[in-house]
């Protein structure tokens, strides 16, 4: 039997080319992929522009940092300081990588440039965190192995992307523009505002 993965690589290996990243981990969602990358980088405080959507909070929260807020007009991308992380949820385009770096985090969702069903990707540059994100976004699994032949190193996630939405998103990017304006920002609430998120 042929191994179904293969088109979720394919689908890094395009998202690769075409946002000019060196590396690309797919994951179930923007949220995940903003997980795991504050995870990988073990946050501690991280400042956040106060009108965003309300998962970035949380997902700093769950890799055990605190959220602290900045008045911040934004189109695309902000970074989650002062890390080397993106969040750019409302962008995706040819050659986005480039002028942010580190650890780009995008959404695949039904109302992004790319509008699939669901999916993300930490888009990076940092060779030795792609081993580690792999294995995160698959319970702590290797790839490929079966849980009685693997050895479990550390606490992963359950938020891998499933075949079927990456050959979906091959075929979407197959037939993207190269250059796709950034979505609007949606009307998002001070988040700042709400104790549990702070």
């Amino acid at each position: 039997m042929s191994d179904p993965f293969k088109v979720v690589r394919d689908f890094e290996a395009e998202l690769c080319a075409y946002t000019g990243a060196p590396h690309a981990v797919t994951v179930n969602s923007c949220t995940m992929a903003l997980l795991l990358a504050c995870a990988w980088h073990k946050v501690g405080t991280v400042e956040i522009p106060k009108r965003t959507y309300v998962s970035v909070p949380m997902s700093i929260r769950h890799a055990g940092g605190k959220p602290v807020y900045r008045d911040e007009e934004w189109s695309g991308a902000y970074q989650l300081k002062p890390y080397p992380i993106w969040d750019a949820a409302r962008r995706f385009t040819s050659g986005m990588f480039a002028p942010l770096g580190g650890m780009v985090c995008v959404s695949f969702h039904w109302n992004k440039p790319l509008g699939i069903q669901q999916g993300g990707a930490i888009l990076h540059d940092i060779p030795e965190a792609d081993a580690w994100l792999r294995r995160a976004r698959f319970d702590g699994r290797s790839e490929g192995v079966a849980p009685q032949d693997d050895q479990i190193t550390f606490i992963g996630w359950h938020c891998y992307m499933s075949p079927e939405i990456a050959a979906e998103g091959l075929v979407r990017l197959s037939h993207l523009p190269r250059f796709v304006p950034d979505k609007p920002n949606d009307n998002y609430p001070d988040l700042s505002q709400w104790e549990a998120l702070r």
